[in-house]
């Protein structure tokens, strides 16, 4: 007798369903949802009727064209990022390259992974007050040290000077997150085959040509995945600057995320241009990421595809003139 196979596929749809149902749930219905009220006149914090707007592109033409505050706070959310993404990929690559480096045989890697990592693990409402306090004016840490070393004959107000509250936000984003990319790094060269490092030795490649020659170019999928991670978590920067300066001093430290909660809860209530607001950035957060994926490809592999679709083309056109 024919034996009748056994159909897995039906486990996996089950095992997937409780994840579909929470995604369709509590993200794609509150997306289409805010994508719906950023078209409407839905304002206050009593429950009215809801219209669509004679112009539906109202509330975003206001907040591109007529909101100053919400053109700053994108300014100030792409230096942020700028200011702790530049020293934190870097930073995290040198570290990558000392850890994976066979050569120099590091002792105690796990627990200078450990420390250098932690930084992640502390709630940010710690972090604001430890560095609340670094900063204090006139009598703080770094105020003692500056007039200790001499570099300073009066205090210093940190917090209150546009310019070094936003380097300090953006000092505090990367000492947070330089070990989670280095961990993440890490794991994408211990993925690498070894044959290619141990042909690179007996070639006599040194250090430098081995990181750049085989380490990078084999870790262009994960330096992609840490890119849009980075990219998007810059862009909804919310929990540091609030927490720590919330937004000041005038709002240069305002990112998008603390203007669009702004807008939805405080005092005027206009959930409309709030959600005109996270729409706009839904936009240029999937522009930054179309731009990311085409210029992070594989250039050869798209060649290849590319000679690919003209040789069947060719052949086709062949086929018909036959």
């Amino acid at each position: 007798m024919r034996r009748k196979g056994v159909n897995y596929s039906k486990f996996g749809y089950i095992f997937t369903f409780p994840f579909v149902l929470a995604f369709l749930i509590f993200s794609l219905y509150p997306i289409l949802y805010t994508a719906f009220i950023g078209f409407t006149n839905m304002q206050g914090l009593i429950p009215k009727p809801i219209h669509i707007l004679d112009n539906p592109f109202q509330n975003f033409k206001d907040l591109l064209f007529d909101n100053a505050s919400f053109r700053k706070s994108l300014i100030n959310t792409g230096l942020l990022w700028i200011i702790n993404f530049i020293p934190q990929i870097v930073l995290a690559l040198l570290l990558t390259a000392w850890f994976t480096n066979a050569r120099l045989n590091i002792k105690g890697k796990g627990l200078f992974k450990v420390l250098l990592y932690m930084p992640n693990i502390i709630t940010a409402s710690t972090i604001a007050v430890l560095f609340s306090t670094l900063f204090a004016y006139p009598m703080g840490p770094v105020n003692s040290l500056f007039d200790m070393m001499g570099w300073s004959h009066a205090p210093i107000n940190f917090l209150q000077d546009k310019s070094t509250a936003r380097g300090i936000v953006g000092f505090i984003q990367f000492w947070m997150w330089y070990g989670n990319t280095m961990i993440i790094l890490i794991a994408g060269v211990m993925g690498i085959n070894p044959a290619l490092f141990e042909s690179a030795a007996i070639d006599g490649a040194n250090g430098f040509q081995t990181f750049f020659r085989i380490t990078l170019p084999s870790l262009r999928t994960i330096l992609l995945f840490t890119l849009i991670t980075s990219m998007v978590g810059g862009l909804t920067m919310f929990d540091i600057p609030q927490l720590f300066l919330a937004g000041g001093p005038d709002d240069s430290t305002l990112t998008t995320s603390m203007f669009i909660y702004g807008q939805a809860f405080k005092g005027s209530y206009l959930y409309n241009r709030a959600a005109a607001a996270s729409m706009i950035m839904f936009i240029i957060s999937g522009v930054l990421s179309g731009f990311l994926f085409y210029l992070m490809r594989d250039r050869d592999e798209a060649k290849l595809k590319k000679a690919q679709k003209s040789y069947r083309k060719a052949a086709k056109a062949a086929v018909r003139e036959v």
